[in-house]
């Protein structure tokens, strides 16, 4: 492969991991406030409390998403640039956080368990995307 066309496709995955953490982070901020509400929701909040509750696990789950489908899109560019294995993301424990998270839960202190339970789990696909960004730009320096 050229360098112009490694340049592009190193790029290219660059893009799709910053995409992929923007989604991951929005997703995280509204997890920490559905979270939030969760704790005044079990200190005894009541209707609104829980609508706004719902309404930021809501957008969570609109930003896990887009995370989920630009992490797809990362892993497809990682394996583009890495043929040499030292770049890889494995995405099967944190694609499926979306679908643990919003899994028909009825008490409110399951639905703050999973909040906490899918907290965790962006925290740890920010880490590892940031992590991967980090030394594709160490490993290809002239893209400091």
């Amino acid at each position: 492969m050229s360098d112009f066309m490694m340049e592009r496709e190193i790029q290219e995955a660059l893009t799709a991991g910053e995409n992929a953490l923007q989604s991951l982070y929005a997703a995280s901020e509204q997890l920490d406030s559905a979270r939030n509400w969760g704790i005044v929701d079990l200190l005894g909040g009541g209707f609104f409390t829980d609508l706004i509750k719902h309404s930021k696990m809501g957008k969570a789950e609109e930003y896990l998403s887009q995370a989920r489908y630009y992490l797809q899109q990362f892993q497809k560019e990682l394996r583009d640039v890495a043929a040499d294995g030292t770049i890889q993301l494995q995405t099967g424990d944190f694609l499926s956080f979306a679908d643990f998270f919003f899994d028909g839960v009825v008490a409110d202190y399951l639905v703050q368990s999973r909040i906490n339970e899918t907290r965790r789990k962006v925290a740890e696909a920010i880490r590892r995307v940031e992590e991967l960004t980090a030394k594709l730009r160490a490993k290809y320096s002239y893209f400091n």
